[in-house]
């Protein structure tokens, strides 16, 4: 693949549930999943938008930029999670993938296991 002048840099990613290690060079500011993607090597995704959690990694080192990471708290963040649909390339970086349910659980589980819910209108074959 011909990249843009300008840096490039390393990503490693750890596929866990492939048991694959898949490293390419990505042009600086270029979406990682997109890339991987462009130089053969789709990874999981699903909405492209930051928006879910089924192309989330783990950061095992150096850093992420992902201000569009919409689908991930701030607490995630910080703790090293990130979304590589949204993720910009801004320096070497070693990811490891996580599985959708895990993330999203970590995310989101503390609003599940309080009983049914309930919906305010019957549906209208009820």
């Amino acid at each position: 693949m011909n990249h843009p002048p300008g840096p490039t840099h390393l990503i490693t990613v750890h596929w866990r549930q492939q048991g694959r290690v898949i490293r390419h060079q990505v042009p600086e500011g270029e979406y990682i999943l997109s890339s991987f993607e462009a130089q053969g090597d789709p990874l999981p995704f699903s909405c492209r938008n930051g928006c879910c959690t089924a192309c989330a990694v783990r950061v095992l080192s150096g850093s992420i930029d992902q201000q569009e990471a919409l689908g991930l708290s701030g607490e995630l963040r910080s703790r090293g999670y990130g979304l590589l649909c949204v993720a910009r390339a801004s320096g070497p970086l070693e990811v490891e993938t996580q599985d959708e349910d895990e993330v999203y659980e970590l995310q989101f589980g503390r609003y599940f296991g309080r009983g049914r819910v309930r919906a305010g209108l019957p549906l209208d074959d009820e």
